[in-house]
């Protein structure tokens, strides 16, 4: 009796415990916020124009190796369409004398200073007849006048880029920082298989076999030092430039820079605006590429044009790049290393590599 009462007793306090300790009920928990997203906004990339196709055409392809076939020398030729994704050529991976074409690094290594704030385009440069350089140089004349020229390095790009004016140039390259500079800059921008020279007297100079001296730069003096040069010299120094450029650079980089410039991919958006709108104004070679755009094409170019030992010439070149009434984009480049063809036949052959394209654009 006394077992059963004690098992009553304790099964009562259990139950007892049991109803007084209260439930524990999850209660909902605020829903947890994620770490905010940083969000990096990229530019938009350039629409494809609405017609144009990406695959190469073929017969444009086929019209390219036969005008390089046909034409005699060493030439090198490059298409690439800029809004897609092909580039067409012939030699186009060897490399070829520059020559002027070359201005083009030495303005862009100026205006990523500008790009820097390292540099002002109202900021002026001083020439003097110490600066000025040989063969075409339209600067030096105001020079010779007034002894001494300051020039805003806005009025420089756009005299070298148009004119293709070798001391406007030069004056640029010390402002830039030097040949180094440049270099440099086509290294930091992965612009391979493209070569920048010793600046436009040492490069000819050597190219000719004349020691510089600074007085060769007045007038016709250093065409009168380089006529003194033994012409088996003369010719053993140039096939070994044109077989190994120090200036030199490829069509199918050519090219590429040409696209990557227009893609804003190389200088600030106001800079690239500024290299794009001078070279619509160059003057030079308006009988080379230039000549078998068909209207209604915009186009901006540069050229450069090399020594010539007759019956050879040099460096004979245009590069630039063609846009089509509907916005499709094409950098092209015809590059010379050497060649006896005569002038019109150069001409006619960039013309119709010109005029190739926009005929395949149609198509």
């Amino acid at each position: 009796m006394f077992v059963r009462s004690l098992f009553l007793i304790l099964a009562t306090t259990a139950l007892a415990a049991c109803a007084s300790t209260p439930r524990q009920v999850a209660q909902p928990q605020p829903p947890r916020q994620a770490a905010p997203r940083i969000v990096t906004v990229q530019p938009l990339p350039p629409q494809l124009a609405p017609r144009a196709s990406t695959s190469v055409p073929e017969g444009l392809r086929q019209e390219i190796a036969a005008l390089w076939r046909a034409f005699p020398g060493k030439t090198g030729i490059a298409v690439r369409r800029i809004d897609g994704d092909w580039v067409i050529g012939q030699r186009g991976a060897e490399l070829f004398p520059q020559q002027s074409v070359s201005k083009l690094w030495v303005a862009m290594t100026v205006l990523e200073r500008v790009d820097r704030g390292e540099l002002r385009l109202d900021a002026p440069v001083t020439i003097t007849r110490d600066d000025l350089t040989l063969f075409h140089q339209p600067l030096a004349a105001r020079v010779a006048r007034e002894g001494r020229v300051e020039a805003s390095v806005r009025s420089l790009i756009d005299e070298a880029l148009t004119a293709s004016d070798n001391s406007a140039n030069d004056a640029l390259l010390r402002t830039a920082g030097g040949p180094a500079a440049v270099n440099d800059f086509l290294r930091r921008k992965g612009l391979n298989n493209i070569r920048f020279g010793p600046g436009e007297r040492l490069l000819q100079s050597g190219i000719a076999g004349v020691q510089w001296r600074q007085e060769l730069s007045a007038g016709r003096a250093f065409q009168a030092e380089r006529a003194r040069v033994p012409l088996d010299r003369r010719r053993n120094l140039l096939s070994a430039y044109v077989a190994d450029p120090i200036d030199g650079a490829s069509p199918e980089a050519m090219v590429d820079a040409l696209a990557r410039l227009a893609l804003g991919q190389l200088l600030s958006p106001e800079s690239t605006r500024l290299m794009l709108d001078t070279l619509t104004r160059t003057k030079s070679g308006p009988n080379r590429l230039k000549a078998g755009v068909p209207a209604g094409w915009r186009f901006l170019h540069k050229t450069g044009t090399g020594q010539d030992l007759p019956p050879v010439s040099t460096g004979y070149n245009d590069v630039g790049i063609m846009t089509a009434p509907d916005g499709t984009r094409y950098a092209v480049a015809v590059m010379l290393g050497e060649t006896s063809a005569p002038i019109p036949a150069r001409m006619q052959l960039m013309q119709s590599v010109s005029r190739a394209i926009a005929r395949y654009h149609q198509q």
